[in-house]
């Protein structure tokens, strides 16, 4: 009772907030207001929203499988993903700013054609609905049977459990995202993200205080000394995720996800200013450094609580989450469970209608939409995708090498094509548009025959660093002997594009934060490996206090955007 009472209470109060917030009108009706907030997004949500969009479920549930089976070595998609997010907020995010644009595909019709608009909105659209929507929804269905049983209470095979979950979360995800817009989303997300954060910690904690007998510490060093193995940043080549693939396809990854995905790109569009932007996404970089200890951690320590045994390791984290937390905090840490899917799952439709409505709808079906029109076209294609991933979702389940692994492989088809594209029209200007239409059609094409029809042994994160540098020599050659017409970006004075004065030694701060964390980590590494870190460190430190005095200083003496 007091599980359910907590839940319940909990969920009650987010959806309280997000009313509060959202209930000025405009926000909801107008096509700006539904898709990018009425660009009056701060800081705060802009991080909370870009952190919860990205870590649900598949994290908690896929993540911790995947550390419950390799251990440390999976940290490289948190780490990595620390200084791509500082790569977006350096470099990216001033760009789409200073173009005023509500959608990547929108950015690609400016510097190439419509065709290459139509074409990547289609990537996008299938990449929601195929490889990261149904596994969402699943993964939280996993983690809410566990936690509440939903099988014994509703006498039906773990099956039907599945289902009905699948469909009630999705039902109110939906709701969530097709009603109340992208601002009602990173209210939500960010309440739901602190008590993520906080609910995530609380199992650890619980966790190590159950395996040291109420000694946190002691239970910490218990898991180290009896399993240093599965403590290594580093591994070796046979791991799942060898250290290699950092350098190759895993950084392609990154940067795709954090740098070009619409679902994660529109939460920092709305943006009030560049400056709350780039406050926003180093939030959110600097609690990526920290996400290891709640979506890693805990699948090393039921490793060592089960002995290694499991039927699914994707069931590890639901089952010691159940173990170690108290009643009242079991309902509670389940409805962040519910917040982080909706989070993810709700952004993931609001932002695929976004690029229906504003890229295919309203620029090749309806010319003459009106707002009004616009949005309720969005709202019933919301509708039509929620009920497609709804049923599509069931069928991911037991993936051989987890559902974390599977989403990572089946994105390989759409980032390297759609990175390339995006990189090579930022940093080029006469690059033709047949070239980028070219270059996704070949990169999709290319990596599903090499990666799920040829047998070509070797990481799909190699295989999709090898065809992303593909991708960019093929555009490149084509606009070396066809050159197009040069392209000039335009300022379009819709939000303010100073930048924040603290941004780069900020930026420097978590760059240094994640080789730490690496190189802590790492087993085995030469003694002039570790004397070479701690000196670049101290001058890396050094550099970085200076920058933030002069910022602090160059605020003191000028009214420079804080």
């Amino acid at each position: 009772m007091l599980a359910l009472l907590s839940f319940i209470g909990f969920t009650l109060l987010v959806a309280g907030i997000a009313y509060y917030k959202t209930r000025n009108a405009h926000l909801t009706s107008s096509a700006e207001g539904y898709f990018l907030g009425g660009r009056s997004m701060t800081g705060l949500y802009i991080g909370g929203s870009m952190l919860l969009m990205n870590l649900s479920t598949e994290h908690l549930v896929g993540l911790n499988g995947l550390s419950f089976r390799t251990g440390f070595i999976v940290m490289a998609w948190e780490v990595m993903a620390a200084l791509t997010i500082v790569l977006f907020a350096i470099y990216f995010l001033p760009k789409y700013l200073k173009l005023g644009i509500s959608t990547i595909p929108e950015y690609l019709e400016r510097r190439f054609d419509k065709n290459t608009l139509l074409i990547t909105s289609i990537l996008f659209l299938a990449m929601y609905v195929i490889s990261l929507l149904p596994i969402v929804l699943y993964t939280g269905a996993i983690a809410l049977e566990s936690l509440f049983q939903v099988s014994h209470v509703f006498n039906v095979d773990k099956t039907t459990a599945l289902w009905i979950m699948v469909w009630g979360v999705g039902g109110l995800g939906a709701i969530y995202a097709i009603f109340g817009g992208i601002k009602a989303i990173a209210i939500a997300d960010t309440v739901n993200g602190a008590g993520l954060i906080i609910g995530g910690l609380l199992v650890t904690v619980f966790a190590l205080l159950y395996v040291g007998d109420g000694n946190a510490w002691a239970g910490l060093t218990e898991v180290y000394q009896a399993h240093p193995d599965k403590f290594n940043s580093i591994g070796d080549e046979d791991s799942l995720v060898p250290f290699s693939t950092l350098f190759t396809g895993l950084i392609v990854s990154n940067m795709f996800f954090w740098c070009t995905n619409q679902s994660i790109v529109q939460k920092s569009l709305g943006a009030k200013n560049l400056a709350e932007g780039q406050k926003g996404v180093m939030l959110c970089a600097f609690f990526k450094l920290i996400i290891p200890s709640i979506i890693i951690l805990p699948g090393i320590i039921a490793f060592h609580i089960l002995s290694g045994e499991i039927d699914n390791p994707d069931n590890a984290y639901p089952v010691l989450v159940h173990m170690v937390l108290p009643e009242f905090l079991v309902g509670f840490f389940a409805a962040v469970v519910v917040g982080a899917v909706f989070s993810t799952f709700s952004g993931g439709l609001n932002s695929s209608v976004t690029l229906f409505t504003v890229n295919i709808y309203k620029d090749r079906i309806n010319k003459n939409a009106t707002e009004a029109q616009t949005v309720k076209v969005g709202k019933y294609l919301g509708i039509a995708l929620a009920l497609a991933t709804m049923i599509i979702a069931p069928l991911v389940a037991n993936a051989p090498d987890g559902l974390f692994y599977l989403i990572q492989q089946l994105q390989g088809i759409f980032n390297a094509p759609i990175l390339s594209v995006v990189l090579v029209g930022l940093m080029t200007k006469r690059v033709p548009p047949i070239a980028a239409k070219l270059g996704l059609l070949f990169g999709m094409s290319a990596y599903l025959i090499c990666n799920f029809v040829l047998d070509l042994n070797i990481h799909f994160f190699h295989l999709v660093g090898i065809l992303f540098v593909a991708n960019i020599v093929f555009m490149l050659t084509i606009g070396y002997f066809f050159p197009g017409k040069p392209y000039e970006e335009v300022y379009t004075e819709q939000v303010d594009i100073s930048p924040w004065r603290f941004a780069t030694p900020t930026a420097c701060l978590i760059v240094l934060g994640a080789i730490s964390m690496y190189v802590y980590l790492a087993q085995g590494a030469p003694s002039y490996v570790i004397i070479g870190y701690y000196i670049f460190a101290a001058v890396f430190l050094t550099f970085i206090i200076y920058k933030f005095s002069k910022a602090w200083l160059a605020g003191k003496t000028q009214p420079i955007n804080a």
